[in-house]
Order: C-alpha cells, then sequence, then structure tokens
C-alpha cells in the first residue's frame, strides 16, 4: 500500500484469498481500501451513516451502494405509456433481420422528381440512394437526398393539428374549414384561392382540375421562390410558345455556361453532372475530352471544373450573350462592353462553331427572358437542336407567371375579396418578395389553411395548419425534368398522421374517405 492507493501485492493477495466469481469495476474495489471508502462516502452522502457503521462487512457495504444508484436512477424517470410488443404470427415475407430492403420511390426537389432508392431495416427508412433506371439520378444521390431521412426522423416535425395555435383534431377540422370550403360552393366558390408550389404530380393536377370543376370561380395560384418564370418567356420569345429545353451532355464536346450552375444546383444537377462526367473519362488511346467555358458572376461548381473561366459582374452577363451571338454571326442591337474579353469571347465562339452541333449553350434562370431568347438563337445557329438540345411541352402541369399569380392574390386578400386559402406545401410568408407584405395580406383572410412539414413562418399566420406527410410516408407521382413520371411509394406509415397534398384536394373536393393510394391507383389506370 503507497499513499493510501493499492499496489499490485495488495490486489493479488485479495485475489488469492477470493472463492467463486467475482466481478470489480477498478483496482481500488478490488483492495477496499480506506481511501476507496472516503471516496464513496463523499460521493454519495445519503449512505454515509450505514457505512460508518461498525458492524458493516463488504457485502454489505456494496449491497448499499447499489440500491442508492438504482434510487437514483429512478428518481430521475418519468412514466412511460404502456407499450405492447407482440411477436410475429406471419414473418413477412422478405424480412431479414439485418438485412435491407430497397424501394423505389422519387423525391420531389423544386417541384420535380428525383428517382431514388430508399434502404429500409425492419420497416424503416435508413438511407437513400439514387435509382440506376431513373433518368434524374441514374444511380447518383446529393445532399439534399441524404438529408430527407434526417428530415423524416427530425423530431421538429410539426406533429398536430393546430388552430390559432391550439391543438385540434382531424375531425374538428373537417367540421369547421372543410365545412367553411362547402358552404362557400354557393356562389362557384368566388371567394376561395389554392396555393400550391410547382405541381409537376399528374395526380395532383387531377384532383386540382376536379376542385376547379367543383367550384369554377375559385382561382388556383403557384408560387415557387426559385421560378423559372424568365425561362418560360424567354421560350416564348423564341418560339412563340412556352416549352421547356432539355440539354444532353454527354453528346457535347463544348459547352458555355453563362451563369448556369448546372453541376451544382437544380433538379436536373445529378443527371447532367453524370453526362458531362461521361465526357471527361479518357478511355484507351481516344483522349479527346469535352471542354468547357463558365461564365459567372460568383464562385460555383461548374465554375470550378472549367477549363476557361471568366468572372463578370452580374451587369455585364447579359452583354456577354449578346457578344457570343455576335461573334457567331448573329444580328444584335444590344450594346456591349466587354472590349477587354474580345479574344475569350472569340475562342469561345470558335470553338462552338468547330463543334458545330455537338456544342451546346445553357444560361441560368435568374437570366431576364431577352438572354434566354438569345441562347436559344445560338444554339439553333450551332444546330444544337436535335443532337444536344431537344425541346418538350413544359413539365409543370400549368406554366404560369408564378410572380404575377403571387401579387394577384396578395391584391386580392388585401382587397377583402378572399374568404378562404389552402396554401399547400411553401412558405410564401418568408419566400415572397419583402414588397408585397404576404403575411400582411394573409392575416386578413377570414380562414387559412397551411399545409407543411414544419410549422414555419407562413403557419404562423394562417388560422389552421395541418402536418404534411413526408414523401417517404405517402403515396404519390411526380414527373422529372424531361418529364418522366415515376411513383412516390412509402416505406412507413406516417409518423404524425400527416396528410399529403393530393389527400387535402381529395377531401375539399368530397373524397376525404380515400387514401392516397386509392388516389393514385384511380389515376393512373384511368390513364393506362
Amino acid at each position: 500500500m503507497s499513499d493510501g492507493k493499492p499496489t499490485i501485492e495488495t490486489v493479488r493477495a485479495k485475489l488469492s484469498a477470493a472463492r467463486g466469481p467475482a466481478f470489480w469495476r477498478s483496482l481500488d474495489e478490488v483492495a477496499d481500501t480506506d481511501a476507496f471508502r472516503a471516496f464513496v462516502e463523499a460521493e454519495f452522502p445519503s449512505a454515509v451513516e450505514a457505512v460508518a457503521a461498525p458492524s458493516l462487512d463488504r457485502r454489505r457495504f456494496l449491497k448499499l451502494m447499489g440500491a442508492s444508484l438504482a434510487l437514483g436512477g429512478l428518481g430521475a424517470c418519468t412514466r412511460q405509456p404502456t407499450e405492447h410488443i407482440l411477436p410475429y404470427t406471419k414473418q413477412p415475407e422478405n424480412v431479414v433481420p439485418g438485412e435491407p430492403l430497397f424501394y423505389a420511390t422519387t423525391m420531389e426537389l423544386g417541384g420535380f422528381g428525383v428517382g431514388v432508392l430508399a434502404e429500409s431495416h425492419m420497416g424503416r427508412p435508413t438511407k437513400i440512394e439514387g435509382n440506376p433506371d431513373h433518368p434524374a439520378s441514374g444511380g447518383a444521390s446529393d445532399a439534399f437526398a441524404q438529408a430527407s431521412v434526417l428530415e423524416l426522423y427530425d423530431p421538429d416535425r410539426a406533429q398536430v393539428i393546430t388552430r390559432a395555435g391550439e391543438i385540434r383534431t382531424w375531425k374538428e377540422f373537417g367540421d369547421t374549414a372543410l365545412a367553411f370550403l362547402t358552404e362557400r360552393s354557393g356562389d362557384g366558390g368566388r371567394r376561395l384561392r389554392l396555393l400550391t408550389q410547382s405541381v409537376t404530380s399528374p395526380t395532383l393536377a387531377h384532383w386540382i382540375g376536379a376542385l376547379r370543376e367543383q367550384y369554377p370561380a375559385a382561382k388556383w395560384h403557384q408560387w415557387e421562390p426559385l421560378t423559372r418564370d424568365h425561362a418560360r418567356r424567354g421560350a416564348e420569345l423564341a418560339f412563340g410558345k412556352a416549352i421547356s429545353v432539355v440539354p444532353d451532355f454527354a453528346k457535347a464536346d463544348v459547352v458555355v455556361s453563362i451563369d448556369e450552375d448546372f453541376l451544382g444546383t437544380g433538379p436536373a444537377s445529378l443527371r447532367a453532372t453524370r453526362e458531362f462526367s461521361a465526357k471527361r473519362r479518357v478511355r484507351g488511346t481516344d483522349s479527346a475530352m469535352n471542354r468547357l467555358y463558365a461564365v459567372e458572376s460568383g464562385a460555383s461548381i461548374t465554375g470550378g471544373m472549367a477549363d476557361h473561366r471568366l468572372p463578370l459582374r452580374p451587369s455585364f452577363v447579359a452583354d456577354f450573350a449578346y457578344a457570343l451571338a455576335a461573334a457567331l454571326g448573329i444580328e444584335t442591337d444590344a450594346p456591349t462592353q466587354l472590349a477587354e474579353h474580345h479574344d475569350w469571347i472569340a475562342a469561345a465562339a470558335a470553338d462552338l462553331r468547330s463543334a458545330g452541333h455537338n456544342a451546346l449553350v445553357v444560361v441560368g434562370a435568374e437570366q431576364p427572358p431577352d438572354v434566354h431568347a438569345v441562347v436559344h438563337a445560338i444554339n439553333d445557329r450551332l444546330g444544337a437542336f436535335g443532337h444536344t438540345l431537344r425541346t418538350i411541352e413544359p413539365v409543370e402541369i400549368e406554366a404560369t407567371d408564378q410572380l404575377a399569380s403571387l401579387t394577384e392574390l396578395v391584391d386580392d386578400m388585401n382587397a377583402g375579396e378572399v374568404d378562404a386559402v389552402l396554401i399547400l406545401g411553401g412558405n410564401p410568408v418568408y419566400d415572397a418578395p419583402a414588397d408585397l407584405d404576404f403575411a400582411a395580406a394573409l392575416a386578413k383572410v377570414p380562414v387559412s389553411v397551411h399545409l407543411s412539414l414544419y410549422a414555419n413562418e407562413t403557419s404562423r399566420v394562417s388560422l389552421w395548419h395541418v402536418p404534411q406527410a413526408h414523401y417517404l410516408e405517402s403515396w404519390g407521382d411526380l414527373r422529372a425534368t424531361d418529364g418522366t413520371a415515376s411513383i412516390v411509394q412509402p416505406l412507413i406509415a406516417p409518423l404524425y398522421d400527416g396528410k399529403s397534398a393530393i389527400g387535402m384536394v381529395a377531401a375539399i373536393a368530397g373524397r376525404a374517405s380515400a387514401s392516397t393510394h386509392e388516389l393514385v391507383r384511380e389515376h393512373w389506370q384511368t390513364r393506362l
């Protein structure tokens, strides 16, 4: 024994006299020294009197210590609800403990669908990967897909229906809010409004159509903070109608990106990255690779991958598009202020001209409509349409000017012409233009209903808030940026009894008792 601490000889002597199995948490407890007892007395003062008893032996001492620990833990516990765990009466097919199952489903990103594979362990989603058979992902996934599992289990998700901040039931919501909407059918729903994000779901579009038939005077508005209004108007300037263009980077030998981070952001970034990267791989004796020119006003992933990058002030990006068009022989009246970058522009134009129909020019959605029209003219001059570009009908169910649509809704609410508004997803109080003051306008509406995953800024202004079902909890369908339709398949029952946008609209249209599975199946049985 040295300074009250046990030595190895002391411990060996104790162990040599022991008989039968025994367990200790430390060498101090094995030696049972005075210093160890003093330490325990100081840590658990409630047991000091019992420990100090002259007749206390080691066994009695350890019993008292164990009891004090158990009581201390018991005092910190709260009463848990009664739960019943029952064994399988019949083992579900393919369910093996420890072995994952994979289900194909579709995640929504910016209103568009991205095909994914959801990994499930014993009925619980645990991981998201890309679906190799879906053109929007091709087996890849991004940060949004990975984070969606955390979003599913996020304890901060909305969990209850509330009215003015007070908890209500689904029956109370149906008896009041839905009944209020039904009462407005007499005038065709003239004072009813529906606000959604961009809609590409065929089933949701079907039920919005059914709702508009039931309330022909009601209005449907759309708002997405990252709108494609400029791209749509640019297509109308170039082609005379709204169309969508789908680039094929796998066929492009020369790419010029004008303020478009196609490798980093957007619902089509996974597909673009896969196709662009395929042209960067050197195979055998073929050492040819694509070439990327990037013009941007800020740092981006696309700019970081570019062979030639030209940083410009935002006000000069449009001038670059006109200057490039002029270098390719397209007449433009817009003045240019990029004389110092003449050689850079000439080199890019020469590369595009030599690539011909294997060239591609893309432009960011934030650029003005006339810039989009000029880029369409450039691609047409190069012969890109039908090779590195193809045109399709708009993927959105109803392509509209979303800013104008939201402005019209705010004007109607401020004028007192709206009795009820149903907001499906989004957070317009937070992301609508500040000069519209959407919160003040919404506060003037007698009945407002907001469906969302979280109780956000819009939820706090709305009279009713209904928790939304996660895409891993509900049935649905979506279209990708190239128009591909795919099914949204749930992997787990709604954790908080959430409702989907399809279910909400169908409930107002008179199908409150139908499940989203029935609604989606009925729609596609009719279509097919």
